[in-house]
C-alpha cells in the first residue's frame, strides 16, 4: 500500500483499512491514506508519556479515560456508517468522556479532547487536514504541542462550532483543562526531559 498521488488520490474507508496488513499504521482523512511511519522520536514519546501521566492520575476515579496512540478514532460524517467512515485518525492522546463511544477498536465519534504532538514528518498534516476534521466532527478541545518551541496551543470550539484563535502556553505555564474542571497540566513536567 503506497501513498496515493496528491493529484488523483484514491479514496478509502474503514472497511479498506481493516484489510491492510496489521503491522502497518495508516490514517485516513476524508478517504486519503497517510502512512504513520516513521515511529515517533524519543522527545515525542517523552512529551506523550509525561502528559498522559498527568491526565491518567487525575482520571483515576473519574468516568473519563485517556488513551495514548496507537488508538483509533473514527470520525464518521452523517452520511457514513461504521464501515464506510472515511476519516480514521490516531491522535497522540485522546480523552473520551462518553463511554458509549468506546469499542474494542477505539472511539467512534468525537472524543472530548485530542492532543497532537507535532513532528517534522506529520506537522503539516496535523495542523491542516486533521485539525479541520476535529473541528468539523465536534471535538470540544484540541491541543497542539510543538516540541521544538516547547509550546502548547489550546483550541476550543465557540458557539458556532469553530475553533477560534488558540490560547498559547509556554514551558513554564500551568494549563487549566476546560473540559475537565479541576485539572491543571504543568508544562514544566511535560517538557522537563527533552533533549537539547
Amino acid at each position: 500500500m503506497s501513498n496515493p498521488s496528491p493529484a488523483h488520490p484514491q479514496r478509502f474507508t474503514y472497511a479498506d483499512l481493516l484489510s491492510w496488513p496489521a503491522e502497518e499504521r495508516w490514517e485516513l482523512i476524508d478517504g486519503v491514506a497517510y502512512d504513520m511511519s516513521p515511529v515517533p522520536s524519543a522527545d515525542h514519546q517523552r512529551i506523550s508519556m509525561a502528559l498522559a501521566r498527568q491526565f491518567a492520575n487525575f482520571l483515576l476515579d473519574h468516568p473519563c479515560e485517556v488513551f495514548a496512540a496507537p488508538f483509533t478514532v473514527r470520525l464518521p460524517r452523517p452520511s457514513e456508517d461504521a464501515m464506510s467512515t472515511t476519516t480514521i485518525v490516531e491522535p497522540d492522546l485522546t480523552v473520551v468522556c462518553d463511554r458509549d463511544k468506546l469499542e474494542a477498536r477505539g472511539c467512534v465519534g468525537a472524543p472530548t479532547l485530542v492532543v497532537e504532538i507535532l513532528s517534522p514528518e506529520t506537522g503539516a498534516k496535523d495542523l491542516r487536514e486533521k485539525f479541520h476534521r476535529y473541528e468539523q466532527a465536534g471535538v470540544p478541545e484540541c491541543w497542539v504541542i510543538s516540541p521544538f518551541e516547547q509550546t502548547l496551543m489550546v483550541f476550543t470550539r465557540d458557539e458556532h462550532g469553530c475553533y477560534g484563535a488558540p490560547t498559547v502556553y509556554g514551558r513554564d505555564d500551568e494549563v487549566p483543562v476546560g473540559v475537565l474542571p479541576g485539572l491543571t497540566i504543568k508544562l514544566t513536567e511535560v517538557f522537563a526531559r527533552l533533549n537539547g
